[in-house]
């Protein structure tokens, strides 16, 4: 039950849109910040919901169809990495977060979100520190970001398959950091990163 706690506290003071978001691509050193929201029913419930990084490939894969059949509403919210590199990536994150949340539809009456608050005006929500592996809704957030994530850097290995983007989505890898020695930054990568600053 401690998934559920902060939904469960929230409902008792009269919040019934409860919105869970987070990201996935903080770290990496090319593609996109992605950023999960999800409204769940009230009475949905799931053990295998968890953080996403502490699930398989296979298992966020099946937790994310099943989601999105269950979810009242999920939206996800995508920020580039030539505004990662303008911006910097905790505002980028957060813009992420704030697009996916402003796409649900209802609206929520409250939002959870994981470490970091956003800008929402006249919709209260709470920012949680490891959210993802403590609140239902916001773990559940961090699969539907993740696995949007991680298809759309699948994508981007097929233009660009010389870097692996599909094992190892953009991260600093040893062999992501052999390819970029090898071959130089491609377009999809964030220039404000280090080692990639010194191109």
């Amino acid at each position: 039950m401690v998934m559920y706690k902060q939904e469960l506290q929230l409902r008792d003071r009269g919040f019934e849109m409860i919105a869970g978001v987070d990201e996935a691509g903080r770290g990496p050193l090319a593609g996109p910040v992605v950023a999960g929201a999800i409204l769940l029913d009230p009475f949905y419930k799931n053990s295998a919901i968890n953080d996403s990084k502490q699930l398989t490939a296979i298992e966020r894969e099946q937790l994310f169809v099943e989601l999105k059949n269950r979810a009242i509403s999920y939206a996800v919210g995508v920020v580039g990495w030539k505004q990662i590199d303008e911006m910097g990536i905790s505002n980028a994150s957060k813009l992420a977060m704030r697009q996916a949340v402003l796409k649900l539809d209802p609206a929520p009456d409250f939002i959870l979100s994981d470490a970091f608050s956003i800008n929402t005006p006249g919709i209260p929500q709470m920012a949680v520190i490891k959210g993802d592996a403590t609140v239902f809704s916001i773990a559940a957030a961090s699969i539907i970001a993740k696995v949007s994530r991680d298809k759309l850097m699948a994508n981007y290995h097929k233009k660009y398959p010389q870097y692996g983007f599909n094992e190892h989505m953009g991260y600093g890898t040893e062999v992501h950091l052999k390819m970029i020695k090898e071959h130089g930054p491609c377009p999809i990568h964030r220039m404000s990163f280090s080692p990639l600053n010194v191109f």
